[in-house]
């Protein structure tokens, strides 16, 4: 399957600045997942990868804020419907 790259929508957005920086564990479609997040020090990209434990699925991507447009989505190797799925049902195990 081919990557496209898409803007993101603001509710995408607000979804992933929810999720904290850093590893955590917690729940996805009825599964248990483990999401690593990382921003980089200007803000202007975001990196998620995340891997269903004990399963086969993972979700990965990159996030980079233009100056001039929304930003815009780079799927790794998979659909962004895929991606914005996973970004909007996961569910932190810990308060952020």
């Amino acid at each position: 399957m081919n990557a496209t790259s898409t803007t993101a929508t603001p509710d995408f957005e607000r979804a992933l600045e929810a999720l904290p920086k850093g590893y955590v564990e917690g729940h996805f479609d009825g599964r248990r997942w483990g999401s690593t997040v990382k921003r980089s020090d200007d803000g202007r990209r975001v990196w998620l990868f995340a891997e269903e434990l004990g399963g086969e699925e993972i979700v990965s991507f990159n996030l980079y804020v233009l100056s001039s447009q929304r930003p815009m989505l780079k799927p790794c190797e998979m659909a962004s419907e895929k991606v914005t799925e996973f970004v909007m049902g996961f569910v932190p195990d810990r308060k952020m």
